[in-house]
């Protein structure tokens, strides 16, 4: 046995060392796993177990440098490194950020500082503005002469408030201000931690119309955000209609223009991508930008001759998509996308690969140090999954692609492109078809026919149009390139809107819980990341298990939001909503979108035909497993006894309100175990009876969950010393 396993370590150390340039690949892939754990601990680390896993982090480190010459100390001390690394890095970035500020819960007025402007699309059709406001003050009451909050407040102005703004003006208004939201079931999207990181500190609806005074500081942004507007209005003016409105949005990356219908088409064909700018309109961009300098410098003999012509055009390349970044408003997709753009352009410079996975490897690792916070997220998700999967996928097929492409005949090489384009589609498409699952609970069956047209038609068309327009508009000839450029967002437009309703274009699932996304990753690396075929086969198997998780998941029998108006009963295909006059349509879109149900709103008086639900006055009772529950749905409910019930739930009143005597025995939850504990999902198992999974549960005690209530911290300036 001793002389079997040695000579299975002799083999699989062999083999390993023939990876050994893969070995480096792995190292991103270990910082997300310690970023993945911090994230999901309930409570926060003490700070001796920080300082361990920083002389952890140190101790690997050395070791790599002392005998990084022995494959089983590169491999053990390297990863090991790597994940402690990822894993302080998200402790660091949750540390460092500011606390929520506690927000009054009545009306006030507030002052800020616009650092952008965006309008974004309306239920009804229309369209709002939204400000993003820094240095906030708020002037009523205590909070007269408090210091500014450290957090920026997303302000939604009134629907008829349509004045100048631009970022760097000051702003005054009547608000209601409300903190981030905790997730409408346990396990659900956490808001919270995405504003913890993102720097938000709340939302706000103006009441009044808003009152502006121009600023002084932000010279550059005041002046970009005024390009912007200009760029915006001109588009619109020669093409006043979704097609306008799509130029508008790949120009300035406002959005707001762009139809609910648009927006759902687009998203049901797989053509979303088009409407974030991302890394493929600044890939489109820079190629461009390469394109037209290299073309200007063959021009010159002695440029050809004596210059490094192709780097040359690369910087060139770069700093148009910096331009083109900062002109749609810099948002994290397209800083994403920069960034791994500029690592392209390093490899160029330094004579590497420029699409390879080491590029991919590099970029990812800075970036889970820099925004550990946006790796739970899904622009994060879908770039290394659609980059990882692209890159691999034309490192197996290049070959039969180079000879298509080479070929003597001409329907090879129009195999060959037509080939290229598909495969690109189908292998980034796939790949981030689990993650559309876990965060879109659905998926699509025509995008790769859709992204077949649109994304050839937007490299060779559309955004060559929009950089001529860009150009031509100082001198007032831009209507040249915006008229083509609306011919083919109309097609793309038009496309969008016929693939959606095709049948099998937008099928709803459960949605994937995060261990099955986490699973399905690491199956995606382990295919993508080694050459040998017969290791890359074995990451089929947890992608295989991943993609089923959805329906391994049990669905819970009744769940109540943290706000506790609503409640709703898993019955089936069905999603059974009381009370009526109380539901909650953005709440209920979530639970729709996580549990792939139909809604039905329960009468006051109704009976399932199962006849384990039956609701009667205000007063329902669900029996499941040998198990009952009652609950109590409005005021006023006359009294009833717990008797024979093994849990109640109460959406208004206390405990105390549906009986005294039994009810000792009993699980509750009202509206103050909803105040402490937040959403509540009730499972009646035969087994344990009703088994309770609150919000504050799943997310623990971390430094974003906010406290009972919702309250934050108290913005008052530091005591005076005694």
């Amino acid at each position: 046995m001793r002389r079997l396993y040695a000579r299975f370590a002799t083999d699989l150390a062999a083999r390993l060392w023939m990876q050994r340039g893969r070995l480096a690949l792995w190292l991103p892939v270990a910082m997300a796993g310690g970023n993945a754990a911090y994230f999901t601990l309930s409570c926060e680390p003490g700070m001796g177990w920080v300082m361990f896993l920083a002389m952890v982090a140190l101790l690997g480190a050395g070791l790599v440098r002392w005998r990084g010459d022995l494959l089983r100390v590169r491999i053990g001390a390297g990863l090991s490194c790597a994940a402690v690394c990822g894993f302080l890095a998200a402790w660091v970035a949750a540390h460092h950020a500011a606390p929520f500020p506690d927000l009054p819960h009545r009306a006030t007025h507030m002052r800020g500082q616009i650092i952008a402007v965006e309008d974004v699309a309306a239920p009804d059709g229309g369209t709002r503005r939204r400000v993003d406001l820094a240095h906030v003050r708020l002037l009523d009451g205590v909070d007269i002469g408090m210091p500014p909050m450290r957090r920026m407040i997303r302000l939604r102005l009134r629907d008829g408030d349509m004045q100048t703004l631009s970022p760097g003006m000051w702003i005054t208004v009547r608000a209601l201000l409300r903190p981030p939201m905790p997730p409408d079931l346990p396990g659900g999207y956490d808001a919270q931690r995405r504003a913890w990181f993102a720097g938000i500190g709340g939302s706000a609806r103006a009441l009044d119309v808003a009152v502006m005074t121009a600023g002084t500081a932000g010279a550059w942004s005041v002046r970009l955000g005024r390009v912007r507007a200009r760029i915006a209005q001109r588009v619109m003016d020669v093409l006043p209609d979704q097609r306008g409105a799509m130029a508008v949005t790949l120009l300035t990356g406002g959005s707001g223009g762009l139809s609910a219908r648009t927006r759902a088409d687009f998203a049901d064909s797989g053509l979303a991508h088009l409407l974030a700018v991302a890394g493929l309109h600044i890939g489109i961009v820079m190629g461009l930008g390469i394109a037209v300098v290299r073309f200007v410098l063959a021009l010159s003999e002695r440029a050809s001759l004596w210059w490094p012509c192709r780097q040359v055009a690369a910087v060139a390349g770069l700093v148009l998509g910096c331009g083109y970044v900062l002109l749609t408003g810099a948002h994290l997709p397209a800083q994403r996308g920069l960034v791994m753009a500029a690592v392209a352009t390093l490899a160029i410079l330094t004579g590497r690969r420029v699409l390879s996975l080491r590029s991919l490897a590099l970029a990812m690792g800075g970036m889970l140090l820099l925004e550990p916070g946006e790796m739970l997220e899904l622009p994060m998700q879908m770039s290394a999954a659609a980059v990882m999967a692209l890159v691999a996928g034309f490192e197996v097929c290049a070959v039969p692609l180079r000879l298509l492409r080479d070929g003597e005949y001409a329907w090879q090489r129009m195999i060959g492109r037509v080939g290229h384009l598909s495969l690109a589609s189908l292998l980034a498409g796939l790949a981030c078809l689990p993650v559309g699952m876990a965060h879109f609970a659905d998926v699509g069956a025509w995008f790769v026919l859709a992204n077949l047209i649109a994304v050839p038609l937007a490299a060779l068309w559309i955004m060559p149009c929009a950089m001529g327009a860009l150009v031509l508009m100082p001198v007032g000839l831009d209507s040249l390139a915006l008229v083509p450029m609306g011919w083919g967002n109309a097609v793309v437009i038009w496309l969008a809107h016929h693939v959606a309703a095709w049948p099998g274009a937008h099928v709803g699932v459960p949605q994937m819980p995060m261990w099955g996304l986490g699973l399905y990753f690491a199956g995606l690396c382990w295919l993508c990341l080694w050459t040998r075929p017969t290791w890359r086969i074995c990451g089929v198997m947890p992608i295989a298990i991943a993609m089923v998780t959805p329906w391994m998941v049990r669905a819970p029998d009744v769940i109540i939001p943290a706000q506790g108006r609503m409640l709703a009963v898993v019955d089936g295909p069905r999603l059974l909503v009381a009370p009526k006059g109380h539901v909650d349509s953005f709440v209920l879109r979530d639970w729709v979108r996580v549990l792939d149900r139909r809604v039905v709103i329960v009468d006051d008086d109704m009976t399932t035909p199962d006849g384990r639900l039956t609701c009667q006055a205000g007063m329902c009772v669900l029996a499941r497993g040998g198990h009952r529950i009652m609950m109590r749905l409005r005021d006023g409910t006359a009294a009833a006894s717990c008797a024979g019930m093994d849990g109640v739930v109460i959406l208004s009143g206390a405990l105390r309100a549906v009986g005294q005597g039994a009810c000792t025995d009993v699980t509750p939850v009202d509206y103050l175990t909803l105040w402490r504990s937040g959403a509540q999902a009730l499972y009646l198992t035969s087994h344990h009876g009703v088994v309770v999974r609150s919000d504050r549960q799943v997310r623990g005690a971390r430094p974003w969950v906010m406290g009972p209530g919702q309250h934050g911290t108290p913005n008052l300036p530091m005591a005076q010393a005694e």
